[in-house]
C-alpha cells in the first residue's frame, strides 16, 4: 500500500518555483529542492519524476502568476496602452526594486543551451509566444496590418526581456524610463 503524501504539490511547487527563480535551474541541486520544498527525493521523484519534472511544474505555476495580466491584457481594450501597462504589471510580479528577479522564463532561457533540456526551451517558447500572440492582437485591434504587428511584437518581446534583467540591475526610475521611451517609439512607429 503507497504511502499518503503530507505536502500539496501546489504548496511545494510554489517554494521550489522561488528557489530556482532565486538561485536559476543550473544552480538548485536535489538538497536544496530537498530542504526547501520540505520534502525528500524519493517524494520529490515519486510526484515529478526529476528535477527537470519540477521545474516544468514551476515553469507552469510561475505562468499561472503571470494569468492576471494576461486575463487583464487579453480582454482590455486600449491597444498599446494595455501593452504598455503589462510591461509595468510584470515589473510588480518580478518583485520589489531592491529584490526584483527579474522574469524567471528569460532568465532562464539565458541559461539554457542544451538539447538535452527541449522540454524546458520549449515550455519557454510557448509562454513568449503566448504574449507575442497577444501583442500583435492588441495591436491589430488599432488598424495595424498582421504583418506590421507581428514585426512590432517581436520588438515588445524582446523589450520585455530586456525590462526582465533591466530590473535587476538598474533603479526602478530608470526602468520606468525604458518602458516609457519603448512605447513613445512603437506610438511613433503607429502613425507613419
Amino acid at each position: 500500500m503507497a504511502r499518503k503524501k503530507n505536502y500539496e504539490d501546489s504548496e511545494v511547487i510554489a517554494k521550489a518555483t522561488e528557489l530556482f527563480w532565486r538561485n536559476s535551474y543550473h544552480n538548485t541541486s536535489m538538497s536544496l529542492l530537498e530542504s526547501t520544498m520540505g520534502i525528500n527525493k524519493f517524494s520529490i521523484y515519486a510526484s515529478f519524476g526529476s528535477k527537470q519534472g519540477v521545474f516544468l511544474a514551476s515553469l507552469k505555476a510561475y505562468r499561472d502568476q503571470h494569468s492576471s495580466a494576461f486575463i487583464k491584457l487579453k480582454y482590455s481594450q486600449a491597444g498599446v496602452a494595455d501593452i504598455k501597462q503589462f510591461f509595468y504589471d510584470c515589473l510588480t510580479i518580478y518583485g520589489a526594486q531592491d529584490t526584483s528577479k527579474g522574469c524567471l522564463m528569460t532568465n532562464t532561457r539565458l541559461q539554457i543551451n542544451s538539447e538535452e533540456e527541449t522540454l524546458i526551451i520549449n515550455e519557454i517558447q510557448s509562454f513568449v509566444d503566448y504574449q507575442r500572440q497577444l501583442f500583435s492582437k492588441k495591436l491589430q485591434e488599432q488598424n495595424v496590418s498582421e504583418q506590421q504587428a507581428l514585426r512590432i511584437a517581436d520588438y515588445l518581446i524582446i523589450a520585455k526581456q530586456s525590462v526582465s534583467a533591466a530590473s535587476k540591475v538598474h533603479p526602478i526610475e530608470q526602468v520606468h524610463d525604458f518602458i516609457e521611451i519603448t512605447f513613445d517609439a512603437v506610438n511613433a512607429k503607429l502613425l507613419n
